[in-house]
């Protein structure tokens, strides 16, 4: 009988204790990892989504909520802003892009984004069916919200006033679906674009001041008096980052807020629930190792005299240690794998018991770099449980154990 199958036999001697410790490192293991996975794809979206946006402009409040509303699309804006002021940060020669958003409504709790094709652009997003909004009511869906919907191109709908699922609906004002875009793999996969002037033309009819007007007036009173909700920003020279914010913060009624800065502020509150969770990960493969150990030092003394008997019949020193580390490396081996395969089928079935974060569920396809140190940590963890069993087996008196039977 080979290391292996002896290794294997004396682990099937305690099935319920081994089955035990097994489990017990199979959900440390998977917790950490699956903590890992969601983690680090949250902050490569947050980083894709906000690559090449330097600058958020808006309302006063919170620049957070700022760049949460115009970046990511998942809270409300703090307000809307003049178009004017927004077109006066075109001139500036700091400033090398402006590209003005107006938000407000949704379908089928997607949101319905008022913009210019340079958002399109901005994403690198391609279209996958028809083209380009070109006049006022025409809209292009995402490929999220055209699935989920079931709209095609030439299908009309209303838009609803604000995100959540129930508020009035635009009836007089229907959209009609001209385009449908491909996966992005970004925010705009979940969003409703059509033109600024649709958006103002829907609220108008309304009589909403929310995004302002009288969309058939066109002279320079009625121009003044547009609105949007903020607007995204390129920098021209990174000198801008220096100046540019604080003069808008300063010296206009707007608000300026750069999504690098605020995104790194919401990892970092996020990242104090995550660590708690890694702790409570680590834990349990402490917890696990400690049972292996139990467990090993348990089994010595039953096996001492098997142990003896294998020195008699010439198993070297090394081969008795090999027996115990072997063992222990293979649950734990056991219990890493099991671990590592739940943490990615969690991830990758997220959107069942978490319909917000679906679009996490492309964390279970990846690899992360992390996901190495997990490996070392268990397989370490089953080397140190087995150290002092180990020393006790090498040390063994042969002769005394025999004497004892």
């Amino acid at each position: 009988m080979n290391l292996l199958q002896l290794a294997f036999a004396y682990a099937r001697r305690r099935p319920l204790a081994t089955l035990l410790n097994v489990l017990l490192l199979a959900v440390g293991v998977g917790t950490i990892t699956l903590v890992i996975l969601l983690t680090r794809e949250i902050e490569t979206r947050l980083e894709r989504e906000a690559a090449g946006i330097d600058l958020v402009v808006g309302a006063k409040g919170s620049p957070l909520q700022l760049v949460l509303a115009g970046v990511y699309h998942a809270d409300v804006p703090p307000g809307n802003v003049p178009l004017a002021a927004i077109e006066d940060l075109r001139g500036n020669p700091l400033v090398r892009e402006v590209i003005p958003l107006a938000l407000g409504d949704s379908f089928g709790g997607f949101r319905i984004v008022g913009t210019e094709p340079a958002f399109v652009a901005r994403y690198g997003a391609k279209l996958a069916q028809g083209a380009l909004w070109g006049a006022p009511m025409d809209a292009v869906l995402g490929s999220d919200a055209a699935r989920a919907t079931g709209m095609e191109v030439g299908a009309t709908f209303a838009g609803s006033h604000g995100l959540a699922a129930g508020g009035g609906e635009h009836d007089a004002m229907r959209y009609r679906v001209v385009g449908v875009l491909a996966p992005a793999g970004t925010v705009i996969d979940r969003l409703v674009l059509t033109g600024i002037d649709s958006v103002w033309a829907v609220h108008a009819a309304h009589q909403e001041p929310a995004v302002n007007g009288d969309s058939g007036d066109h002279d320079g009173d009625a121009h003044a008096r547009r609105e949007v909700t903020l607007a995204l920003i390129r920098y021209a020279t990174p000198l801008a980052a220096v100046s540019l914010p604080r003069a808008i913060n300063a010296h206009t009624a707007l608000q300026a807020a750069s999504p690098a800065y605020e995104s790194a502020r919401l990892l970092t509150v996020f990242g104090v629930g995550t660590d708690v969770v890694r702790g409570f990960a680590l834990l349990l493969i402490a917890a696990s190792a400690l049972g292996f150990f139990v467990a090993l030092t348990q089994a010595l003394d039953e096996r001492r005299y098997d142990l003896a008997v294998m020195r008699v019949l010439g198993a070297t020193r090394r081969r008795v240690v090999g027996v115990l580390l072997l063992e222990s490396m293979l649950l734990a081996a056991l219990g890493l794998i099991l671990g590592l395969v739940a943490a990615h089928a969690l991830a990758a079935t997220v959107a069942t018991w978490m319909p917000a974060a679906a679009p996490l569920a492309s964390a279970a396809r990846t690899w992360r770099t992390e996901e190495w140190g997990v490996v070392a940590l268990a397989l370490g963890a089953g080397i140190l449980a087995t150290l002092l069993p180990a020393w006790r087996a090498y040390r063994l008196d042969v002769a005394a154990t025999l004497a004892d039977g």
